[in-house]
This record gives structure tokens, C-alpha cells and sequence, in this order.
């Protein structure tokens, strides 16, 4: 598996099918959640929902688990730090899964959406620049080819006997002149994709028209509400169990 590949989601999957931006709505209402406090219930109970939401996702579960693993890496070692810094247990723990909720749900919104419908809501309903737009959609899907790109500069560095990829050493004195190449590929490409697309006539005209419009509908309402019904029950659960702690004391 490659780092730089997107997940690509079932598209029949419930959580695969609402309107973009409904998901990119409910994810920010609950990672708001997970911000503006720092108990243990409240995240405890947006990351539980959380995975079993991921089940209803259309991703596959080991691909997910293997972009979350950096994530839960580093999550953990924030929570054991600040669990010796502070002397409390339960609020390393609470920080560590509140970082690891605000990641998973920004994750699951992410990788359920395609960037080309992405791309679409945001110039039909957010009224976005459709130049930024679309050169943003075409960044975007060149990130698979940076891992192809770094492999074949590794081959052809290991022929020509600039590097030796044998040992971990050895692949971090290598990194620097590898990034280097993979940055002058990368430019070559983005002007000539620039030049491609302002030959074809992207960004030349303010009245554009889309080629699948899509308006909002049930489904994604109840999607948003489900997610502040979770937001609203998660920390009302905490308060009443007297642990809720805002991130900001008034």
C-alpha cells in the first residue's frame, strides 16, 4: 500500500453516499466537539461512534487502519507525555483520544469523498473560484504518481551507484537528493499541466457551468443532525457526570 494513494470508499456505502459537504459539516461539528473540551466521556463517546461509523464507510478496514496507525502513534506518545507532565492518567488519556477522534473524523469525511463531487459543491454551493478550484483538483490527483515518481528515482539512483538503499542510514542520506529530484519533477509537471489547462481554456471565463450539478438532499440533513445530536449527547453525558472540562476555562 501506498502512503500517497487516496483511499477510494464503496460508493454504495451509507456514509459513501451524502452530498460532500454535509460531510465535511458533521465532520467539523463533531472534531468542535472533541476541541472545545478535554474529558475522557465526551471522546470516548465520539470515537466509539466514530468506529462504528468507519464500519458503514466503504473503506477497507486495513487500509484504514494502516493511514490511522501514524495517527494513533502519535496521539499515544502526546497522551503518555502529558500524563507525566500532569500527573493524571485519565487526562492523558483523554487528550490522546481526543486527538485520535478529531483525526479519525476528519479521515472518514475525507476519504468518502470524491474530489472531483468535491470539487463541483464547491463551486456550486460554497460559490469557491472555480480557477482555484480546478487547479486544486488537479494537484490533487497527481499525489499517486509522487510515489511512483520517488520509486523510479530510487531505481535509477541505485543504477547509476549514487545510492545504496540497503540500510535505514542509508535511506535517510538518501533522502535529501531523492526529494530534490522528486521537487524539480514535480515543477516540470505542474507547469506543463499549467500550460495544458490554459490552453484548454480553464479559468478563462467567470460564467462556468457544471457538468453534474447536485442539490442537498434528506439524507445529508440527517447526516448533519445526527452528527449534532452526537456532538449534543457526548457532552451532555459529560456534564452530567460532572467530568466535562472545557479546553478554555472562563
Amino acid at each position: 500500500m501506498r502512503l500517497l494513494e487516496p483511499l477510494v470508499a464503496d460508493p454504495t456505502a451509507p456514509l459513501a453516499r451524502p452530498h460532500p459537504i454535509a460531510k465535511i459539516v458533521a465532520a467539523l461539528i463533531l472534531m468542535l466537539a472533541l476541541f472545545i473540551t478535554v474529558d475522557l466521556v465526551t471522546s470516548s463517546v465520539v470515537l466509539i461512534a466514530l468506529l462504528v461509523a468507519a464500519r458503514f464507510s466503504g473503506l477497507p478496514p486495513r487500509s484504514l487502519a494502516a493511514r490511522a496507525a501514524p495517527l494513533l502513534i502519535g496521539a499515544v506518545s502526546l497522551g503518555v507525555f502529558n500524563a507525566l507532565l500532569s500527573g493524571s492518567a485519565a487526562a492523558g488519556a483523554a487528550i490522546a483520544m481526543r486527538i485520535i477522534g478529531v483525526s479519525l473524523a476528519g479521515m472518514i469525511a475525507v476519504a468518502t469523498i470524491d474530489p472531483t463531487d468535491l470539487a463541483d459543491a464547491l463551486v456550486q454551493h460554497a460559490h469557491a473560484p472555480s480557477r482555484f478550484v480546478v487547479g486544486a483538483l488537479a494537484a490533487f490527483r497527481l499525489f499517486p504518481l509522487f510515489s511512483r515518481e520517488w520509486d523510479v528515482l530510487g531505481l535509477a539512483r541505485r543504477a547509476r551507484g549514487i545510492e545504496a538503499d540497503r540500510t535505514y542510514v542509508d535511506r535517510v542520506r538518501a533522502f535529501p537528493g531523492r526529494a530534490l529530484g522528486l521537487l524539480v519533477a514535480a515543477i516540470r509537471r505542474a507547469t506543463r499541466l499549467a500550460l495544458a489547462m490554459d490552453a484548454r481554456g480553464f479559468g478563462s471565463r467567470d460564467c462556468r457551468t457544471l457538468a453534474r450539478p447536485r442539490a442537498l438532499a434528506r439524507e445529508d440533513a440527517v447526516l448533519v443532525a445526527g452528527a449534532l445530536l452526537l456532538a449534543a449527547s457526548a457532552t451532555s453525558l459529560s456534564v452530567a457526570l460532572g467530568t466535562w472540562r472545557p479546553l478554555i476555562a472562563f
